[in-house]
């Protein structure tokens, strides 16, 4: 399991620069890096296969060549855990969800809160500008040796699904019982009177078929991802939170790349966020009228129903990051960087 307590950071440090040596002493022979990641390698329903695929040619191209990215889609290279793993101890990188970089960084879990950004505009200025997301990443880079590279879009704003009742209010999630990617999710779900059980993203499909959950949240493109329309009959278009996961790297490897090549990759990665970032939004009503085809009953709540969603979820998801120690002022600084960064 994961522990950022307990770790030995130069030990760590070592393995990585042991592993990279041949990349710091000859800059001329192209250097392969993995880069994995979850979902499958299809770039209709995977938004995140898209944003690798489109990293990988910029980097190949904007660094001539210097750095070739291997692609693991599908998990192939482990869980979250064991892939965070291999991004500290080895020149690798690793598109994570929140799954996978809470147990080094749980403050990360503020960026979670429900209801926090209005639209996209106000979720990428929080992360692109705000101070809050600036101390997560300083955070993550001294606990375990891995650099924040970008926040990946993949595909809107997080929805509920279930197959029990359309939602239209909070009431209406009285004895539900839903499936969470994290103890986050398990805090809203209670938040509303239904329950909420961690169960992986492998095992969502059957579990929402076999009735060991009701429902469960995601945004569009994850429930065509997981064919979830096939197990779930109603949709709730909540805006519940901005749907990313973390492109992150072995510090080390983006330490032993020379100023040319590291600019031209950091380069590369923005110019792919970016794109990412239009293609995902342009794809939003085209996913939820995909759904509604299969089936899908799609419920978009009324700006009282969306108020009394923030008016409860919100503040108890706040308690719970209170109970879980987090310190309030790094709470403050993010809640202050999406009221003065939404305009």
């Amino acid at each position: 399991m994961l522990r950022h307590r307990g770790f030995s950071l130069k030990a760590l440090a070592a393995a990585s620069i042991f592993c990279i040596a041949t990349l710091a002493t000859n800059t001329q022979a192209a250097t392969s890096v993995n880069l994995s990641y979850n979902g499958a390698p299809d770039p209709e329903k995977n938004a995140v296969h898209v944003f690798a695929t489109h990293l990988k040619t910029l980097v190949e191209e904007k660094t001539q060549g210097q750095v070739e990215l291997v692609l693991y889609p599908n998990s192939m290279l482990g869980t979250e855990e064991e892939r965070m793993e291999q991004t500290m101890s080895s020149p690798s990188l690793n598109i994570a969800s929140f799954a996978g970089v809470s147990p080094l960084v749980d403050e990360v879990f503020v960026s979670a809160t429900p209801f926090l950004f209005e639209n996209f505009d106000s979720a990428r200025a929080f992360f692109d500008e705000g101070k809050y997301w600036q101390e997560i990443s300083s955070r993550l880079q001294e606990r375990a040796g891995i650099d924040m590279l970008a926040v990946v879009e993949e595909g809107g704003f997080l929805a509920f699904t279930n197959n029990k009742r359309p939602i239209h209010s909070p009431a209406d999630f009285e004895g539900l019982r839903f499936r969470a990617m994290d103890p986050s999710q398990v805090a809203l779900y209670e938040a509303f009177g239904a329950s909420g059980t961690p169960i992986p993203w492998t095992e969502v499909y059957m579990s929402l078929r076999t009735g060991v959950a009701d429902g469960q949240m995601n945004p569009p493109m994850y429930i065509i991802l997981g064919s979830l329309y096939e197990v779930q009959q109603y949709l709730t278009l909540a805006n519940i939170k901005y749907s990313m996961q973390f492109l992150v790297g072995n510090s080390a490897l983006m330490e032993s790349l020379d100023d040319t090549t590291r600019a031209a990759f950091l380069e590369a990665v923005a110019e792919a966020t970016t794109a990412a970032r239009v293609h995902n939004e342009a794809q939003v009503e085209s996913r939820i009228a995909y759904l509604a085809e299969k089936g899908m009953e799609v419920v978009r709540p009324t700006r009282e129903d969306l108020d009394a969603f923030r008016d409860i979820g919100q503040p108890a998801f706040l308690s719970w990051l209170k109970e879980r120690g987090i310190d309030q002022q790094l709470i403050d600084m993010a809640l202050e960087d999406a009221r003065t960064l939404a305009n």
